[in-house]
Parts: C-alpha cells; sequence; structure tokens
C-alpha cells in the first residue's frame, strides 16, 4: 500500500480506498488461517502427512500478512491523522490480525503433533477432539463473515460456541489427566494434551476476532 496520497485523489476519498484495502487484505489472511487450519484437522484426524506438510508454507503467507498489514495501520495512523471511528477500525485491525497470526501458529504446531502422533494408534478420545477442532473452525469462519458483513452481533454468537469448546477442554482433559492402567509410551498422552490446549487456544482468539468486529461497529466489545 501506498501511504503517500496522489495529488489527482482527494485526501478523504483516499484514506477510505486504503480501509478498503486493509479490510481486503486482513479478510485474505483470515482465508489462508482457515485453510491453515482445515489442514491441520486433515493431518490430525485423517493421518494426512501431505496436509501437514503444506502448513508451513501457508504460515509463512500468513506472516507477511501479518507484517504488511500491522505496518500499513501504522503508517496510516501516523500520516493520515484518522478521526475517531477510523482510528478505532484501525486499532481493531492491527489486534485483529495478531489473533489471526495466533491461529495461524496454533495450526502449524498442529501440524507439527500430527506428524509425531503418526506411528501410535489412534486413541478413542480421537472422535471427540475432531469435534472440538470442528467447533473452534465454526467459530473463526463465523468470525471471519462477521468481519465481511461488520456484523455487531456475531460476538455473543460466537461467544456461546466458545463455551462448547471450553466445556468440551474441561472434559477431555479431565479424560486424559485421569486415565489409569497407561500401556506403553506417555508421549501421545502428552501430544493430545497439546492438541486440546491449542484448539482451546485457537477458539479464544476466533472470539477475540468476533468481539473485535463489535468494537468496530459499535465502540463496544460484543
Amino acid at each position: 500500500m501506498n501511504i503517500s496520497s496522489p495529488d489527482n485523489y482527494p485526501e478523504s476519498t483516499y484514506f477510505q480506498r486504503c480501509l478498503k484495502r486493509l479490510e481486503q487484505e486482513v479478510l485474505r489472511m483470515g482465508t489462508l488461517v482457515e485453510e491453515s487450519f482445515r489442514l491441520s484437522h486433515q493431518a490430525l484426524f485423517e493421518r494426512d502427512i501431505d496436509a501437514a506438510h503444506k502448513i508451513p508454507i501457508l504460515d509463512k503467507q500468513i506472516d507477511r500478512y501479518y507484517r504488511k498489514i500491522e505496518l500499513d495501520c501504522a503508517t496510516l495512523m501516523t500520516l493520515q491523522s484518522p478521526v475517531a471511528q477510523d482510528l478505532r477500525l484501525l486499532s481493531a485491525f492491527m489486534q485483529l490480525v495478531r489473533d489471526l497470526e495466533r491461529i495461524g501458529d496454533y495450526a502449524k504446531d498442529l501440524g507439527e503433533i500430527a506428524v509425531k502422533l503418526f506411528p501410535y494408534e489412534s486413541h478413542d478420545c480421537m472422535t471427540e477432539i475432531a469435534l472440538m477442532s470442528n467447533h473452534a473452525q465454526m467459530m473463526l469462519a463465523t468470525s471471519l463473515v462477521a468481519l465481511a458483513d461488520l456484523d455487531a452481533g456475531a460476538g455473543k454468537r460466537v461467544k456461546k460456541l466458545d463455551d462448547t469448546v471450553d466445556d468440551a477442554y474441561d472434559h477431555l482433559y479431565h479424560r486424559l489427566a485421569y486415565q489409569r492402567d497407561i500401556l506403553g509410551f506417555i508421549e501421545p498422552f502428552l501430544l493430545l494434551a497439546l492438541i486440546i490446549r491449542h484448539l482451546e487456544r485457537m477458539a479464544d482468539h476466533a472470539t477475540n476476532i468476533a468481539q473485535r468486529v463489535s468494537y468496530i461497529v459499535t465502540g463496544h466489545r460484543g
């Protein structure tokens, strides 16, 4: 993005064009994060090694978007002196892309965990963990749709889904932590505990995104 306002564009019109371009870049970054999350699910629950190997490539693209959007937001804040509502939008974008970047990092970690799990037999709690992953992915998708539509009510809807993910985490953690008569290696249990923790954190970041959309629209977190 070239921040310097061209002579043939009125300053306010150019600024709005910059904001629109930023929004499109955030949504493109969100699409990459969704794909990375989907691939991590595929690697974990379908034992797809190719999916696991695709995630680091996507993660590099996600990181590039993150750095560019953050820099562009900071530059607009510094050079364009935005009014209160536009400043709120830029501030929310900067926080929102941090949430997206963290979800992408967790997806990358899940892909690496999937590879470590490949040699072991599937644990009987994997079906429940897969459902937890589906809920977290649904939360991310809902949050990104809310951003595209500037839907202020999405924060409350996503928070309800987050409660479901939190309940699943508590149940699965208790199940793994108190399992008796473990035969063989302890590593798969440690990895499963990491998976559910990562999914719980990914859901939290998706909730943050939806609440930041509410902030953009209303000035208050939903």
